[in-house]
């Protein structure tokens, strides 16, 4: 594994000195085309992108030998992840970095007893967030017009959550932690370094190496000398730059170019053309400078709206209407519509009810009833509707309990549904405990029955 990854980082270290770094495009004729004027802001620019990626992940780092890890035997699985950039600058981007995969390793080092007690572990990755500054290198080049390799120094800081598993010798594997399902979320600092060549307008080839500094030592289970644990992510991947296909995407734009570009398109005209030009415009602005106060001066007149209903008040032939009221041309109140429950509103709201399920004793809904609950709040967003939530429960637990309960899982459902826009005046959340039962409690059926929460529509 050290050999091959030993091939890998002199691969890389070859591309990076032995390709042409700053080959570009020499081609003046795409000139005008990659041309972006100068001091133009980044709305000329697309400053998005989005990338994903895949690659190898182990345990071993270019930061020292196998020998020197806790466990001495690395093997290297298979990661994935993805990330979302904004370019703030040509050579400075901002990224929210996502990853995911598996590490393993074996031969732990001995401990106190000489001995080494762990024969493999197996960490899972669950998820990773970290947010990193991305310097892209060599895109401001005074020699050639379009940079074709863009290379790229990465560093951030962000939340790693893992299962580290470990399998001591001659016994069975086991979760390193033994509370929260062995979940362990710690600070973690990515740090790397790559490559990234354009293959087509907005289109990026990704090829990076990645080490991540772990700020702890559990990362494989065991604890064990003075340092922290990391490890290393090598990747290949594609970013997708967006926005309109007709702007240029900053991280690969050479404004030095444009530059240049807007110096010999001056210089091509005349001093008298020139002169012209600033003369006309000198009187257009005057013409304009004296339209504008003439308007504005009308304006201050005309612009007047006491009640902020949307109609100056010349117009306005119902002056004072209440704040937030919809008004006609003339601002007086519109008339609201007649907006009817129909049968296939009803059925929305059936279907809601049947699918509607809790975890037990708890006012959490279960993941399955959210897409019939997404429906209802659709039709609470389209049409207006007023909802009445009634919590009933069994007669299972005591009076209180199961009035807060049944209160809890009213009060759940509305703020799942204002979360999806509904408006939360217009929704009531009740609770009757045990109180209204609609079938009897002596049987398993009937309490059942009983433990529902009633939707009306109205």
């Amino acid at each position: 594994m050290k050999t091959n990854l030993k091939k890998a980082s002199l691969l890389l270290t070859g591309v990076m000195i032995g390709s042409k770094l700053f080959a570009q495009s020499t081609d003046t004729s795409a000139t005008a085309k990659d041309y972006v004027r100068p001091f133009s802001g980044g709305g000329e620019l697309r400053t998005w992108s989005i990338g994903v990626h895949g690659g190898l992940l182990t345990p071993f780092t270019i930061f020292g030998r196998n020998s020197r890890q806790d466990f001495t035997n690395p093997t290297e699985q298979f990661g994935y992840g993805g990330y979302i950039k904004k370019q703030i600058l040509p050579s400075l981007g901002l990224q929210a970095d996502f990853l995911r995969g598996k590490l393993t390793s074996s031969n732990s080092q001995p401990d106190v007893t000489g001995t080494s007690p762990y024969g493999s572990y197996s960490t899972k990755l669950n998820w990773s967030a970290a947010l990193s500054a991305n310097i892209t290198l060599a895109n401001i080049n005074w020699r050639h017009e379009k940079p074709f390799v863009q290379p790229y120094l990465t560093a951030g800081v962000g939340n790693l959550n893992y299962t580290p598993r470990i399998t001591p010798v001659g016994g069975q594997q086991e979760n390193f932690k033994k509370t929260d399902n062995g979940h362990i979320n710690e600070l973690f600092i990515p740090v790397g370094l790559g490559l990234k060549f354009d293959l087509a307008p907005g289109i990026n080839l990704d090829l990076g190496y990645q080490v991540n500094f772990v700020q702890a030592d559990n990362l494989d289970g065991y604890n064990h000398g003075a340092g922290d644990d990391r490890f290393s992510y090598a990747h290949i991947g594609l970013e997708f730059a967006l926005g309109s296909k007709k702007k240029h995407q900053m991280a690969t734009h050479n404004p030095v170019s444009s530059m240049r570009t807007e110096y010999q398109w001056e210089n091509q005209r005349t001093r008298t053309e020139l002169q012209q030009q600033i003369d006309a415009e000198k009187a257009k602005n005057a013409q304009l400078a004296s339209d504008l106060a003439t308007t504005n001066a009308n304006l201050a007149k005309l612009t007047t709206d006491s009640d902020g209903d949307g109609v100056v008040d010349v117009n306005d032939k119902c002056p004072n209407t209440p704040a937030g009221q919809k008004v006609d041309g003339s601002g007086c109140p519109l008339a609201k519509p007649v907006v009817y429950v129909t049968e296939e509103d009803k059925k929305v709201v059936k279907d809601a009810i049947k699918n509607l399920e809790f975890d037990l004793g708890k006012a959490t809904i279960r993941a399955h009833s959210l897409p019939s609950l997404d429906r209802v709040a659709r039709l609470l967003v389209d049409k207006n509707f007023s909802l009445k939530l009634a919590g009933h429960t069994d007669n299972t637990g005591s009076d209180e309990l199961n009035m807060r309960l049944s209160k809890d899982r009213a009060e759940s459902i509305k703020a799942y549904l204002v979360s999806k826009g509904a408006n939360a005046s217009r929704i009531e959340a009740t609770g009757y405990g045990e109180t209204q039962p609609i079938a009897t409690n002596k049987t398993a059926a009937g309490r059942q029955a009983n433990r529902r929460v009633e939707f009306t529509l109205y």
